[in-house]
């Protein structure tokens, strides 16, 4: 879609598309938008990874503590939680060599990921929601989310996809989801979204979508519904919520 078009469709989206429901009317789940990194597929370790090269490398403090808050939001947002602990102000042309760094670090990792990195229960998912005739995209903050695909072999599975190379604004803005219900032709009203971060929660509420939370994200007060993970729950509870 060319970029320029994007603004209407977004206010059409924030405007026409999204509707609000008398409390207890239950609304059809049309189509299921998916986070990528965490939800469909393990890409933790090797973000922690290429963090943890880049924040050594700098003389920076960085564990796990600090990479879960890093899930969902843009490089340029995780790298800003890094500097929190940096010793230094870095100037703009720093950050972009300090975040360039990282992807290529992360790059090298994804050169290894397989279908067999898919978290559990995320292909039954994904066949359950097409056998049922609901349609199913990712809604990826991630600049890698086409090559993310392409490793898992998905790269044409998706009724869309939408993905950090398209969008002003992270999460929790909604954006990335309204950009990804467009292109289904789905009222963000009939949307659920699944996804692992609190950003991505907030970003779905922020849209107007039902959110399932899993992982990280369960038992977020802005969730629609939470579990542990995809075999948690099945497609015909998940279309339920």
């Amino acid at each position: 879609m060319p970029l320029p078009l994007f603004p209407l469709a977004l206010r059409a989206c924030a405007g026409k598309l999204i509707r609000r429901f008398p409390l207890g009317y239950f609304v059809p789940t049309r189509a299921v938008i998916f986070g990528l990194d965490g939800v469909l597929v393990t890409t933790d370790e090797m973000h922690y990874r290429a963090w943890l090269r880049l924040a050594r490398e700098e003389g920076i403090p960085f564990d796990w503590k600090i990479n879960d808050r890093l899930r969902g939001i843009s490089r340029e947002a995780s790298l800003e939680v890094l500097l929190e602990r940096a010793a230094r102000v870095h100037t703009p042309e720093a950050k972009r060599e300090l975040a360039d760094r990282k992807n290529l670090y992360y790059l090298d990792l994804l050169a290894a990921l397989t279908r067999a990195d898919m978290q559990p229960g995320a292909m039954a998912t994904l066949e359950g929601l097409k056998a049922r005739g609901v349609k199913v995209a990712i809604g990826s903050g991630s600049t890698n989310a086409p090559l993310i695909l392409e490793r898992i072999g998905l790269a044409d599975f998706f009724d869309a996809v939408a993905h950090g190379n398209e969008i002003q604004r992270s999460k929790p803005n909604p954006e990335v989801f309204l950009l990804a219900a467009w292109r289904l032709g789905v009222a963000p009203s009939h949307c659920l979204v699944i996804e692992d971060g609190d950003a991505g929660v907030e970003a779905a509420a922020a849209g107007g979508m039902k959110c399932l939370a899993v992982g990280a994200a369960a038992g977020h007060p802005k969730a629609t519904e939470s579990v542990d993970g995809l075999t948690e729950i099945d497609v015909d509870e998940m279309l339920r919520i």
